[in-house]
Parts: structure tokens; sequence; C-alpha cells
């Protein structure tokens, strides 16, 4: 099957958890919205990402990875384990909005520079307090069997390095497994050649990994 993948172009944000699922298996898809100025699927879902796979389309990240794991060799079949990874993947989800949360406080209508005062003092209690209670968690689950969810640990530490360099260094010294899972993931080769060329975006300040270093507090 060909998937067709509805993401906002320019920008990474939730759609690079469900590309880096279809580039690591290999799999035949189009990333409609960077190919065509045609914004279709809005009416679909609330927000994108959507995924097209046949008649089907299907919204939301992590329910696009419960779809697309045992499909594409990322999960396994046995529908406990399935829901559990499903699980994990939620959790992530919720991470991420912590991350956006940092840079944008109080609305996303609003321009950071609106917000900088709620956004510093945002950051200073996710990088205490919240940042490693998600790395304990995720510490625990790095040697698990390789999954979708593994991909999508790479991607928040890739992002979180980018946003938030000089606590990330400190912070990753505590978490060697969740470190080395990064490095292992980074060097699949399919992954790797999907990481090396000019698919993968780089992080911008329009997605939700921003770095602005007053917000970098160690």
């Amino acid at each position: 099957m060909r998937y067709e993948l509805h993401y906002w172009p320019g920008i990474q944000g939730r759609g690079e958890f469900v590309r880096l699922a279809l580039e690591d298996a290999g799999a035949k898809y189009r990333d409609v919205w960077r190919e065509s100025d045609r914004m279709s699927l809005q009416r679909e879902a609330f927000a994108p990402p959507c995924l097209k796979a046949g008649r089907l389309v299907i919204p939301q990240t992590a329910n696009i990875l419960l779809f697309l794991g045992p499909r594409l060799g990322l999960a396994p079949k046995n529908e406990a384990a399935r829901l559990r990874l499903h699980g994990q993947q939620l959790t992530i989800a919720d991470w991420l909005a912590e991350v956006h949360d940092t840079h944008h406080p109080i609305a996303s209508s609003l321009y950071y520079e609106d917000q900088k005062r709620e956004a510093k003092r945002r950051s200073r209690i996710f990088l205490a307090e919240r940042l490693p209670k998600f790395m304990r968690y995720f510490e625990r689950e790095a040697e698990a069997k390789f999954s979708y969810v593994h991909l999508s640990l790479f991607q928040m530490i890739e992002g979180l390095r980018h946003a938030f360099p000089r606590a990330m260094r400190r912070t990753q010294r505590k978490y060697p497994r969740l470190i080395r899972l990064h490095d292992q993931v980074a060097a699949r080769p399919r992954l790797a050649r999907y990481l090396a060329s000019e698919r993968r975006l780089p992080f911008n300040q329009q997605g939700i990994f921003r770095h602005y270093p007053e917000l970098d507090i160690r």
C-alpha cells in the first residue's frame, strides 16, 4: 500500500513521528502537503497529521502509529502489547505538548514575545521537574523490543537537544539507556539515510521544538 501523509509543510512537528516510522520501515508514501499547495483532507480531522491508507483517513499521531505499527513491523500483533505501546505513545504526546508550552504557556494565538516572562517560568519548572520525570519513565522502557515508540523517543531526544542544549547536556547523563537507544536508532540504515537527506527538515522557530537561549535554564 502507498500511504499519503498530510501535514504542514516547512516544519517537522507532530508529522515527523509518523514520517520516522514510514522511513524506517521503507514504506511507500507521499508527503502530500510538501508536494502540493493544495491542503487536502483538512475537513477530515480537527488538525493534522492525517494518514490516508486506501479509503481510510486516520487522524492524530498516536492513532496513526497504532494503525501503522503492526503493518510496518514496528509493533507486535498481540492486542495487549499493542495497547501498551499505544499508551506509551500517548505519554509521548503529553510530553510533546509540555515542550510546546514552554514557549507558548498562555496561548498559541499569541506571539512568543507576548509571553516571554511566563515562558521563562514555565521552562524553569519543565526542566527541573517534568523533563526528569518523563526521561526517568522512558529510561525503564529503552531496552524493550524495538517499536515505533523507540523512533518517537529518538525524535524527542533530538528535539530537546535542539531546544535546550545546555539543560540536556546535564540531564541526559543520568539516563544512559535512553541516550544509547537514541544513538542506535540514528544508526539504523534506512533512518540514517533519511536523516542525511533533504527530506528531513531542520528544526526551526515555527515548529514545536524551538531554541530560545533565555529559556535554556541550567
